[in-house]
């Protein structure tokens, strides 16, 4: 095979054929944005097949960008990420920004598998690449500004993040796809958050669900209440935390989208156990880890959340051998997601405890950890890059 190039000029042999295919292809969008992404891939997959038949590269790797689409919203994200691969070797020989939406949700993939470092550096690279090749590609750029801030904003790399959004709000006159400027008015909401900025977020976020709702978007529907449910969380409006977040969890759960329904559960707990209904929130916690719901290839930075709440609602019961346990669990875990801001937390309560049991020696080399995390390369104004913390 030489490339999508080649697909187009097969595509001009069988004009009936692709377009029916496209057709199917609009249809399997559809199914995706407003039902379950299963039924969606079914019809993806039966586009793949016969596209790969007839030798029509362009629609085949639209369908294999669909079906990655679809392992995304399934929760798994080695598979998408296999497929996204499959998509950029498909089209090698095309322009970059033809190219853009499967890098961008190859990085997605492994932002999800709690890779946060190799999605930015993926993410950064082809913005770099794409400015270098002048071409003209608003919406390709938009979506990898918009898909730059979640990874910026966990890693803790808040100015990043409100530079990513500001080139986003700036691209986003020039772009006609409403799902993308959707996507980046959710985005920017974040960014604005961490700002304190939560009346403008709030904002934010409405311009996302209208969009969502006009375009019968739900998984990106649900993603806004999700938003939504965490701004008011963040502002210790609980109440009102936890209807957002419940009315995210039943679009999620509907549309069977496992992994980022068990996410926003997480959110959920949190909140429940702030409310004082410490055993609904360790009823919804305890089955997401041990049925390998999340984990390190799954979720990264949720589970360690999940291990957080559950030695917080450990140590509310005297119950300090078991909270440490989840602390050092969830500690483990967000190494290796470079969460920067989740681990600095951490290791505070993990110092906080080991302090209050007469451990000294091992708090201090807990919160040195968590300094140790924060203070990264081009974060110090003298001397030498600070060095990784001792294991």
């Amino acid at each position: 095979m030489r490339g999508a190039r080649q697909g187009d000029a097969v595509s001009s042999r069988h004009g009936p054929e692709a377009a029916r295919l496209r057709a199917r292809l609009a249809e399997a969008r559809h199914v995706l944005a407003a039902g379950v992404a299963l039924d969606a891939a079914a019809v993806f997959a039966a586009v793949r097949d016969e596209a790969a038949a007839l030798g029509l590269a362009a629609e085949r790797a639209d369908a294999l960008l669909g079906l990655g689409d679809c392992a995304l919203e399934s929760g798994e994200p080695a598979r998408a990420r296999d497929l996204f691969a499959a998509v950029e070797h498909l089209l090698a020989a095309e322009p970059l920004p033809r190219r853009v939406p499967a890098l961008r949700g190859r990085a997605t993939a492994h932002l999800l598998a709690g890779e946060l470092r190799y999605c930015a550096h993926l993410l950064e690279r082809t913005v770099r690449e794409l400015n270098a090749s002048g071409l003209h590609a608003p919406d390709a750029l938009l979506l990898l500004h918009t898909a730059s801030i979640a990874p910026y904003m966990d890693m803790g790399a808040h100015v990043r993040a409100a530079h990513a959004a500001q080139l986003a709000l700036a691209l986003a006159p020039q772009v006609n796809d409403p799902a993308l400027v959707a996507g980046m008015y959710r985005g920017v909401a974040r960014t604005l958050i961490a700002e304190g900025r939560t009346a403008e977020a709030d904002a934010s976020l409405a311009k996302a669900q209208e969009l969502c709702a006009q375009l019968h978007l739900r998984t990106d529907l649900a993603h806004c209440h999700w938003m939504r449910g965490y701004v008011l969380a963040q502002n210790g409006e609980l109440d009102p935390a936890e209807g957002e977040l419940r009315t995210a969890r039943g679009i999620l759960t509907a549309k069977r989208a496992a992994l980022f329904t068990v996410q926003v559960e997480v959110e959920l707990a949190d909140v429940l156990r702030r409310r004082g209904r410490t055993g609904e929130a360790e009823a919804l916690l305890r089955p997401l880890l041990s049925s390998s719901a999340l984990g390190a290839e799954r979720g990264a930075v949720h589970a360690g959340g999940a291990h957080r709440l559950l030695g917080l609602i450990a140590e509310e019961r005297a119950d300090t051998e078991s909270a440490e346990e989840h602390y050092c669990a969830a500690l483990s875990l967000l190494e290796r997601t470079g969460a920067a801001g989740d681990l600095a937390d951490l290791c505070r309560l993990l110092g906080d405890l080991l302090r209050r049991t007469g451990r000294v020696e091992a708090a201090l080399d807990a919160y040195r950890t968590g300094l140790g995390h924060r203070a990264a390369p081009g974060t110090t104004t003298l001397g030498p890059a600070p060095t990784a913390p001792a294991p």
